[in-house]
């Protein structure tokens, strides 16, 4: 199987990442690897305490576009955090992006 791509994508709230998630598979022909979660330190004082990492998967063209839709519905909704798109992670890369803090108690 060839290398995809990764097009990550950081929005404020679970809610924000499902509509974030759909608009992107909705724009692109891109597959979704789990969430991730982070609550930053200063988590109390955000109006949002928890961050959600929706990661794309595809060619670079398909990833991108996701992310673009991705991020135009998340700005409707709470906000983005960052993004970015990686052309071609590397194999420790690829490790950790299947890491997700979603499913930890």
């Amino acid at each position: 199987m060839a290398q995809q791509a990764v097009g990550m994508i950081e929005v404020f709230g679970l809610v924000c990442a499902f509509v974030a998630g759909d608009a992107g598979c909705k724009a692109a022909n891109v597959t979704l690897e789990p969430f991730d979660r982070n609550k930053p330190a200063n988590a109390d004082a955000m109006p949002i305490p928890l961050i959600i990492c929706v990661k794309f998967r595809g060619s670079v063209e398909d990833v991108t576009a996701a992310v673009e839709a991705a991020d135009a519905a998340a700005r409707q909704l709470t906000g983005v955090v960052s993004k970015h798109i990686m052309p071609g992670p590397v194999e420790d890369t690829e490790m950790m992006l299947h890491l997700n803090g979603l499913d930890k108690s």
